[in-house]
């Protein structure tokens, strides 16, 4: 089972939760079974936002693999300049 929490920006599209709880061994299958418990919120998390897997931000996590018991995070994308 992954962990997963949800931004502040996130939680209106949960219902104010911060936190599930979601089976999934990808990123891409976490927000496909995210949109499927919470619709609309699938796009939202691919539209400009960071993930942090276990701690760490990793690039172009869409297909990056879940290990059971891991702690998700999505972030907004913070960009600079």
């Amino acid at each position: 089972m992954i962990r997963v929490h949800l931004s502040a920006g996130l939680r209106s599209w949960t219902g104010g939760e911060a936190w599930v709880e979601v089976e999934a061994g990808t990123v891409r299958r976490l927000i496909r079974e995210l949109d499927s418990r919470f619709p609309g919120l699938g796009e939202q998390l691919q539209d400009g936002m960071s993930v942090a897997i276990n701690g760490d931000i990793v690039a172009d996590a869409l297909f990056e693999e879940l290990p059971d018991g891991a702690e998700v995070h999505f972030l907004p994308a913070i960009s600079g300049g």
